[in-house]
């Protein structure tokens, strides 16, 4: 039996107290818009958009995670989701946006050439690390898809 996938949302636990600052910090930053905002189950959802993208916040998390990583080549942990891959048009025009908005990055850019890429990463406001990646050749063969 063969399975069609489609990706949909990554989903990102804050404390509550965070949520607002983390909903503000991708809408400067990244330029994400508030698509939707509800209570479930004693949980606050909402999901932000940009293009094709999709995140969801979840404002369930009990305690903050640990510090946030400066590099991303030492941040391997089993126990967490190690980041997710944002991909973009033109990589050194969001990360010049980026510095100047004062997000520092924690790795790059840097060229992977198994891939053909140019990537860097950045953190938001709560230590998520979150991968930048311009167009170029994927493992799979397939042209990178940012507009």
């Amino acid at each position: 039996m063969t399975f069609t996938f489609s990706h949909d949302h990554v989903g990102i636990t804050v404390v509550p107290e965070d949520l607002d600052a983390t909903v503000a910090w991708y809408s400067r930053n990244l330029g994400f818009a508030v698509e939707r905002r509800f209570e479930a189950h004693g949980t606050t959802f909402v999901f932000l958009t940009a293009g094709d993208v999709k995140i969801e916040l979840l404002a369930g998390a009990s305690n903050r995670g640990g510090e946030p990583t400066r590099n991303v080549l030492t941040s391997m942990h089993a126990s967490r989701l190690h980041h997710f891959c944002l991909a973009v048009a033109d990589l050194d025009a969001i990360v010049s946006r980026l510095l100047a908005l004062d997000v520092p990055l924690i790795g790059g850019p840097m060229e992977i050439p198994a891939t053909g890429r140019r990537i860097a990463f950045v953190t938001d406001n709560v230590g998520t690390i979150i991968e930048l990646s311009a167009p170029g050749t994927s493992v799979s063969g397939r042209k990178g898809q940012a507009q």
